[in-house]
């Protein structure tokens, strides 16, 4: 019994001190296969762990002493709804606090970063920054640092020059933050209830206030005053309260959603207006020309019937000159016609300038020009109105035309296409528009051979030209008519300036090809309203080329026409609605205009009239 009782002792110690050293013996073996390299990514990912509390509790917060923090953090939205709103808008906003990326088709989000909070219905994804570390260095790169990989430029070589490129998006880097802070404390403000008065409101609405008034209209870094950056440091300790008040990150997000639909509507409605103003700006006839108009119409009625003829009348059918023609109702453009030719002109004895006007604008123009020949140059005033040439009902099919714009319904700016009928006794004229000014002489323009066209123009169906136009822009192919008789892929040109066969024009009989084409526009959409689409179609395969320093345009609108290219031209045009004489004209392309307008004359003097 008692051998019994010994052996079941030996097992039951036995078992014991098994149960005891094997657990103590397979941890031993597993510690020797552990590698120095193993050991160090187990200390890296424990240290990463112990800061990651910390990092994403001042996430939003930018930390200056710390090493491993070099930004706010990255959020990037997935949303594909917002993801085009902002597509659909490319223009690059400065102020903003959203980058659109259309390759990646993310949103880079760096205005409010709040706490981690991974939200799976908003798909926001919360990227983050590993603390930078001396035993870090063969660590796997991050996202920013992959980043910073990509940017980053091998040593230059002796021979090569040391020359920094600063790519455009970290210019101006601190009025974007400033602004990004800005608008993080208004979208913290309205979270707060309605009449909140607590400290952490009043505080972020001192802070915003504060920076607003130091920023101003600044939108460069150099602009900014010493005083503006040490603002930014209160500002962001503030912003860091507002975010342990207000830590819900999604409805963060979603509010800046909101806020920024609403910030491009009203930019939207904002250009709408612009559009709206610029071009009633360029319909309305300016004060001090109005003045003048009514100054120069009571002094023509105050003269005697024989003192309104002008001289030379003799030369006004006389084929053998050069014969130019403007329609006009504007007393000084009609005039900056007439003197920039005339100033140009080697032998202006051989010119003969027609201008022909409507019957409200016809005394004044009349006037002008008999108190200001200074030249052995022909001069000739028509009233358009009083000649028998256009049709009865002419203004009522103008009409039809459904614009609100009276340029394009106007009789003068569609008469062109009777000049056989207005001028019977002519060959050959060089047609001009009225915003037009003449910088050389334009003799060479009588020798061109027409090659059997009609006129004379420069092309505009240059892409990324000044005055560029498409056919399928005014005119509707979609129409199986116009689809049929035209092409689309056309080479399109410009009024302004043309050379035009007179006698041509006559035997195609284009005038009839014109009533007709404007007749059918009227029963159905083929073009826009205007003369330059049913042109296209009038004179189509009529048209020849002309060099390109003959006539340069595009000094109406903004389209950076280059000054050598001004210089150079033969006639430049201020085709646009940014007229040289309205406010809204460009006012580096005014000085081209203004040389050739008499400001020291009483009249425009008396009017208010100046350069």
């Amino acid at each position: 019994m008692k051998q019994i009782r010994r052996w079941q002792r030996i097992l039951f110690l036995s078992l014991l001190s098994i149960s005891v050293f094997a657990p103590l013996i397979f941890v031993s073996n597993r510690l020797k296969n552990i590698t120095p390299v193993g050991r160090r990514e187990f200390i890296e990912e424990l240290s990463n762990f112990r800061y990651r509390t910390h990092d994403l509790r001042l996430s939003a917060v930018e930390q200056e002493n710390g090493e491993g923090l070099k930004g706010p953090r990255l959020i990037l939205f997935k949303d594909g709804e917002f993801n085009s709103v902002v597509r659909d808008n490319p223009s690059d906003e400065s102020d903003g606090v959203f980058q659109s990326n259309e390759k990646e088709n993310t949103i880079d989000f760096s205005g409010i970063d709040g706490n981690n909070h991974k939200n799976r219905e908003d798909q926001v994804i919360v990227s983050q920054r590993s603390t930078a570390s001396s035993d870090a260095k063969d660590q796997s790169l991050t996202i920013n640092q992959q980043a910073n990989k990509r940017d980053f430029k091998p040593p230059l070589s002796k021979g090569e020059k040391n020359i920094k490129v600063q790519p455009d998006r970290v210019t101006d880097v601190k009025i974007k933050e400033i602004r990004d802070k800005i608008i993080q404390a208004k979208a913290y403000l309205n979270f707060a209830p309605p009449g909140s008065n607590s400290q952490i409101v009043k505080e972020l609405r001192a802070r915003m206030r504060e920076l607003e008034r130091a920023v101003g209209d600044a939108t460069k870094d150099k602009d900014l005053s010493k005083g503006a950056l040490r603002r930014l440091k209160p500002m962001e300790a503030a912003l860091y309260k507002a975010i342990r008040v207000f830590n819900n990150c999604p409805a963060i997000s979603t509010k800046l959603r909101a806020m920024n639909y609403n910030s491009e509507d009203q930019v939207q409605a904002q250009k709408n207006q612009a559009a709206y103003l610029m071009h009633l700006a360029a319909r309305t006839t300016p004060k001090g020309l109005h003045c003048l108009s009514m100054r120069l119409t009571s002094e023509y009625f105050a003269l005697d019937p024989e003192k309104r003829q002008m001289p030379n009348q003799q030369n006004y059918n006389d084929p053998n000159l050069n014969h130019y023609v403007v329609f006009s109702d504007n007393v000084l453009a009609s005039a900056v016609v007439v003197n920039s030719t005339l100033y140009s002109s080697k032998e202006p004895e051989n010119i003969v300038l027609h201008v022909l006007t409507d019957s409200l604008n016809y005394p004044a123009i009349s006037m002008w020009f008999l108190l200001n020949i200074q030249s052995t140059a022909t001069i000739q005033i028509q009233n358009i109105d009083d000649m028998d040439v256009l049709p009865s009902d002419y203004d009522q099919l103008l009409m039809k035309q459904n614009s609100s714009d009276p340029r394009f319904i106007s009789t003068l700016n569609h008469a062109r296409f009777y000049l056989p009928d207005l001028f019977p006794g002519l060959n050959k004229i060089v047609l001009f528009d009225h915003d037009v000014v003449v910088q050389r002489d334009l003799s060479r323009l009588w020798s061109i051979d027409m090659k059997g066209k009609v006129v004379g123009a420069v092309e505009t169906c240059q892409e990324g030209g000044p005055s560029f136009h498409s056919m399928r822009k005014f005119i509707n192919f979609s129409d199986a008519w116009v689809a049929r008789k035209f092409s689309s892929e056309a080479c399109t040109w410009a009024f302004g300036m043309n050379l035009v066969d007179l006698e041509e024009w006559r035997r195609r009989k284009l005038t009839s090809t014109y009533i007709k084409y404007f007749i059918l526009g009227t029963k159905r959409a083929l073009w826009k309203a205007g003369s330059l689409p049913i042109g296209w179609l009038t004179f189509y395969r009529q048209t020849l080329p002309l060099d390109k320093k003959w006539h340069v345009m595009g000094l109406g609108h903004e389209s950076g026409v280059k000054t050598v290219d001004i210089e150079q031209a033969a006639v430049i045009h201020y085709d646009g609605i940014m007229k040289p004489w309205l406010d809204i004209g460009i006012e580096k392309y005014k000085r081209y205009w203004n040389i050739h307008v008499p400001y020291h004359h009483s009249y425009l003097q008396q009017c208010n009239i100046h350069a």
